[in-house]
């Protein structure tokens, strides 16, 4: 079997913790693109989007097009991976989704043996006009927690364009997670921002995301869940600004604590410079709820699983 083949198969065995069958990395009729350390070894287009990479030394770079009015009714696949226990990998990305586009991605990033791995990823993201972008991506980092992800996204959206994006990071343990998403938004256009994430150990979480609501009847949301335990620490903050008139926009934050050392802070900031425009927010920190518990372990489980139980089903 080619080198590369062999590592495309390894890589994808590396991806099912994180949810994602083998098939979308191995099968020719998903377009994709899967980057190992900084190695291209899948890079796939069809008809109406157009993939390009190009290897770097320390990761890879990647221009992702979607031509006007394209439809695709498969998701395309991103997948993003360091199989050592050590190494940096930067993905630079850029997105152009043209003018009444659908599209939807699915990202799986894996650092199964990680101890010293560095995943930093820079994206620029446009949608244009009437666009439709949704973005779900999905993280795994090893029993170590020794990773550090630290990813920022620019994101336009111009009018009456939609985009949404999942990140979530359930399994394993996280490491250190430096989140920083920024998205724009034009008249009649919409947002969401969705983040999920289970701390454990001493893992370190910093979510930032940010809507600025420049466009007439422009709508944003950010919604972050995250869950700390052990000696875990959490910070959620979430931006809103109003600039236009009849835009809303919206922060929901919960982070709850499952261990007396854990420690958890939410910093919504809401700013409105058009009088006409309506923001809110709401955030939560607590502890799971007592009898939930308490009824999971009267059916045999301990504790700790109890408390797992609960959590996931909260992430999910």
């Amino acid at each position: 079997m080619p080198e590369t083949a062999t590592e495309l198969t390894e890589l994808s065995a590396a991806m099912e913790p994180a949810g994602a069958p083998r098939a979308l990395l191995l099968h020719d009729r998903f377009a994709g693109l899967a980057v190992s350390h900084n190695r291209i070894l899948r890079c796939r287009s069809v008809d109406g989007l157009h993939i390009e990479g190009e290897e770097t030394p320390t990761g890879a770079r990647a221009r992702i097009v979607v031509e006007p009015g394209v439809r695709l009714a498969q998701p395309v696949h991103l997948c993003f991976g360091v199989l050592p226990k050590e190494g940096v990998q930067e993905i630079v990305s850029q997105f152009d989704i043209g003018d009444g586009a659908q599209v939807s991605f699915v990202a799986h990033c894996s650092f199964p043996n990680a101890e010293r791995v560095r995943h930093l990823m820079q994206a620029r993201i446009r949608v244009g006009k009437g666009a439709r972008m949704e973005y779900a991506e999905t993280h795994y980092h090893g029993p170590q927690g020794g990773v550090e992800v630290l990813p920022v996204a620019h994101i336009l959206i111009e009018e009456g364009g939609f985009y949404r994006s999942v990140f979530k990071l359930v399994e394993g343990a996280a490491g250190v997670v430096r989140l920083d998403y920024l998205a724009e938004l034009g008249r009649d256009a919409a947002c969401e921002l969705d983040a999920k994430v289970y701390g454990k150990a001493r893992d370190s979480i910093v979510i930032k995301e940010s809507l600025v609501l420049n466009g007439e009847n422009s709508r944003g949301l950010a919604k972050t869940r995250v869950v700390a335990s052990e000696q875990c620490t959490s910070e959620v903050i979430g931006e809103v600004t109003g600039n236009a008139p009849y835009a809303r926009g919206h922060v929901d934050c919960v982070e709850i604590l499952t261990g007396p050392e854990a420690r958890a802070s939410a910093i919504p900031k809401l700013l409105v410079n058009d009088q006409r425009a309506k923001l809110t927010h709401e955030a939560a920190i607590g502890s799971v709820d007592k009898k939930q518990i308490e009824t999971l372990m009267a059916r045999g489980l301990s504790e700790a699983e109890a408390v797992d139980v609960v959590v996931r089903g909260m992430l999910r």
